[in-house]
């Protein structure tokens, strides 16, 4: 039996929070627990004042003591709290308790939920500002299976008393998102922010899992994320999940390429395994303490204006099914990336680019907005012992072959460039692979698009045949039917 739970009354655009909490708490179906670490009971709370709320709270706690939570939870391997394992673990914990305590037979139309998070708040010292995990796990009908949504948060305020304001109202808008919009999970997302500035609050990871989201992608949730201006970088894995970025960087040492990947080539996956080579072996470090990142900027996927989702998407789906993990961001300039980097990790890094690239990253606008111009965005790119790892390219009417000794920059950076260059800091990928030197991703899609042949050899194994069975990049495949018919 199917229960309705989108109400009849019209509530204004952006209801207020009291509004949201009384639709809940007057859904008569709508029943659950909540269970809060970290900063406070904040969401319950507003479950509690605004009325209505004893046929909608079955419990609310708060294990605070690490040892009674270990207690409840079970002990983590890593010793952590503050995790997306012990919030997962919290929200199968409590549920299963409702299942064995709320007899169906007494209460046949109850819809029930869990809400949970696990939050470390701003330390006294205020050097570290705080993060956590908040998900809710959901039916939206009694007999229904259960959805998940779990997102991670940093807080970006300086009081603790702020932050804690600021996530009750965040849980609030997640409750009620999972009930009344879960069929449109990017309304969902934005909504999230309701009664909430940006500059409060990051989240920078969201997974939706579940019956209900069996058709929605988290690759795209992401996207999401950094187009709505809720994050600056998103990463998601090989199989295609949102990660945590701070818990895959975390100590490790990073190589990162930028480009269009559109679509990622054989120039490409030569110049990822030629410089981790060059990466591992002139840092002796272990390759598997040593993380990878594909990376592609926001501003890169608007380069033909309106983000187009379904690009993003082909560009995704390729990268992913050659084993790599994939990074969005919002970061135009390099300095930016490597700071972001350095969130996470004091290990080592690098940057692999082609001479474009590098030629962009001597040029002087793209500094305007800093005091200190192009030398403090320097000083920022190259604080520490990071390395560029520079792709030689062959032009394809004179033969040239451009690398690092006879790259053109602009003429006040010469001297500038000299520096790096001499100081080790910009290094030659070393034996490209001649046969392909004329490769270039622009000259696929055209050939992709145009409908001809011979592309294939120009891309990794597998991924013409990806291209092919999924239509990607413009790419008929109703056309090569009729063709062989």
């Amino acid at each position: 039996m199917a229960i309705a739970i989108l109400g009849d009354k019209d509530f204004e655009k952006v209801p207020s929070i009291k509004n949201k909490v009384l639709r809940v708490n007057l859904n008569e179906n709508i029943y659950g627990t909540f269970a809060e670490i970290g900063a406070g009971q904040e969401t319950v709370r507003h479950f509690f004042r605004a009325g209505g709320a004893s046929g909608t709270i079955a419990k609310a706690m708060s294990a605070y003591d690490k040892d009674f939570s270990d207690a409840i939870y079970g002990i983590e391997t890593d010793g952590r709290y503050v995790t997306e394992a012990r919030l997962k673990k919290m929200l199968t914990h409590e549920m299963q308790l409702i299942e064995d305590r709320i007899s169906r037979y007494k209460q046949p139309n109850k819809i029930f939920f869990t809400y949970a998070n696990t939050v470390a708040t701003i330390d006294f010292a205020k050097k570290y500002k705080g993060h956590g995990w908040v998900g809710i796990k959901f039916q939206i009908s009694p007999e229904g299976e259960f959805n998940e949504i779990i997102l991670h948060v940093r807080f970006h305020e300086n009081d603790a008393r702020l932050q804690q304001l600021t996530l009750g109202t965040l849980g609030v808008n997640l409750i009620y998102g999972a009930f009344y919009k879960h069929d449109n999970p990017k309304k969902l997302l934005k909504y999230l922010y309701d009664h909430i500035d940006k500059d409060q609050i990051e989240i920078d990871t969201i997974n939706f899992s579940g019956p209900q989201f069996e058709n929605v992608d988290n690759r795209l949730m992401s996207l999401q994320l950094v187009k709505n201006g809720m994050t600056e970088a998103v990463m998601f894995d090989p199989s295609g999940n949102n990660v945590l970025p701070a818990a895959l960087l975390y100590k490790k040492n990073v190589l990162a390429l930028r480009g269009s990947f559109r679509p990622v080539t054989r120039v490409n996956m030569d110049m990822y395994e030629k410089s981790l080579a060059m990466f591992l072996d002139a840092n002796r470090v272990n390759k598997n303490k040593t993380e990878v990142i594909f990376e592609i900027t926001l501003s890169n996927l608007r380069a033909e204006g309106e983000i187009d989702e379904e690009d993003f998407m082909g560009r995704a789906q390729l990268l992913c099914a050659l084993g790599q993990t994939v990074m969005i961001s919002n970061f135009k300039e390099y300095y930016k990336l490597v700071e972001y980097f350095s969130n996470f990790t004091k290990e080592r890094m690098g940057l692999t680019m082609g001479v474009n690239n590098l030629v962009d990253v001597f040029d002087t606008s793209y500094y305007r907005h800093l005091s200190g111009g192009i030398l403090e965005a320097f000083g920022k790119l190259f604080f520490k012992d990071l390395k560029v790892y520079l792709y030689p390219m062959k032009d394809p009417e004179t033969g040239e072959v451009t690398t690092s000794e006879n790259l053109k920059v602009h003429p006040r950076m010469k001297e500038l460039y000299k520096f790096f260059k001499y100081n080790g800091k910009v290094v030659d990928i070393e034996n490209p692979d001649e046969d392909i030197s004329n490769v270039f991703s622009r000259e696929v899609l055209r050939m992709i698009s145009d409908g001809e042949t011979g592309w294939e050899g120009m891309l990794p194994e597998g991924s013409a045949e990806l291209i092919k069975s999924r239509n990607l990049f413009g790419f008929d495949n109703t056309t090569v039917l009729e063709e062989k018919q």
